[in-house]
């Protein structure tokens, strides 16, 4: 992207978006639209359903649905904690 670890850090850790001369550069990067960076997720390409019917395919499903509706931040810690549970499960089941 042509930023330094610094600035990236930092747009990380805060609510200030980049300056918008990066966006364009950031969201090819990321493989995502200028608007979903900016927090229009309708503009964002939607996944196919996990499950049509009941069961835990449709419950994370939905649980994650929720997770889109918070704040960046809180959105990271969830995918966070999701990943490092994962991971620990995999340890242990090999």
């Amino acid at each position: 992207m042509g930023e330094t670890q610094v600035n990236v850090s930092f747009w990380e850790r805060t609510d200030k978006p980049p300056r918008s001369d990066v966006l364009p550069r950031m969201a090819k990067a990321l493989g995502v639209t200028v608007e979903v960076l900016l927090g229009d997720h309708s503009a964002a390409p939607q996944p196919p359903p996990l499950s049509a019917g009941p069961g835990p395919a449709s419950q994370v499903q939905h649980a994650f649905e929720e997770v889109r509706k918070l704040p960046k931040k809180q959105q990271r810690k969830v995918v966070e904690f999701v990943l490092a549970f994962v991971e620990q499960y995999k340890r242990k089941a090999s």
